[in-house]
């Protein structure tokens, strides 16, 4: 496959799909009240209550990278509902229909994803700063912590996409979603040190993308402790690389 020709497709995509956002950003805004209220309800709240350990950090600070990574994961784990209305309306007939291979389509789409990824991850920083929380602003981490949101995006986009070619309606889309995002939610160290989970949730955890995705950004804004990171990275790149297979390969039963 011809590389260039492959980066173009993705890009074609993935500026067909940020046009959609700039012609309307209520999406965008809206995305940002779910984690705005995780921080201000759940994690000042709790900041003040000293039964929940976060080792040399406040509360606070200790669940921000965390609701970082939920508010990107709610996005693109949802991705999939657009991909289905997309098919019902024809749009994927004629995206298939391209000169363009099934990956660069997949992964264009889900650039689309990390674009709102990125804004949320602003509105994030912009957020906990307001906050007072003390996270670390070196130029380096911050530029790895959008690294690690763009990555993380195209994942679990494409797993929704995924998932969606096999799904005929988007309210079974959206059932999948929800019955996804709060297990891995909840199955991780965003909230809370993997340490007090019960011995069958540490297992999950160390199965779950989440994981590594918390643990890369709080060494970055938290810890400054790198000596996890090449794993952290290591797991989501092949996480990442296995989901936008696999959507690449059922994609076409979208045209079923």
């Amino acid at each position: 496959m011809n590389i260039r020709r492959f980066v173009s497709s993705s890009l074609t995509v993935a500026e067909m799909e940020a046009r959609k956002i700039r012609h309307d950003t209520t999406e965008l805004w809206t995305r940002v009240i779910q984690p705005a209220l995780w921080l201000l309800v759940f994690g000042v709240t709790f900041n003040s209550v000293k039964g929940l350990p976060s080792g040399s950090f406040s509360y606070i600070q200790f669940i921000t990278p965390g609701i970082l990574a939920q508010s990107v994961l709610f996005i693109a784990i949802f991705y999939g509902i657009t991909v289905v209305w997309e098919r019902d309306v024809g749009i994927i007939t004629k995206l298939l229909s391209m000169p363009a291979s099934r990956t660069s389509i997949v992964l264009g789409k889900s650039l689309s994803a990390s674009l709102r990824g990125v804004f949320q991850a602003v509105m994030i920083f912009v957020l906990a700063l307001l906050l007072g929380v003390k996270i670390r602003l070196d130029p380096v981490d911050v530029a790895g912590v959008f690294a690690i949101v763009i990555l993380f995006a195209i994942c679990f986009s494409s797993l929704s996409m995924l998932i969606a070619s096999f799904m005929k309606t988007r309210d079974r889309m959206m059932g999948i979603g929800q019955a996804l995002t709060m297990p891995l939610f909840f199955a991780s160290n965003a909230i809370y040190p993997i340490s007090i989970m019960p011995v069958w949730l540490q297992y999950v955890s160390v199965a779950n993308p989440l994981s590594y995705v918390v643990d890369a950004m709080r060494s970055m804004l938290l810890s400054g402790n790198y000596s996890n990171l090449p794993i952290d990275i290591a797991a989501l790149l092949v996480s990442t690389t296995a989901f936008v297979g696999l959507a690449s390969f059922t994609i076409r039963r979208l045209l079923e």
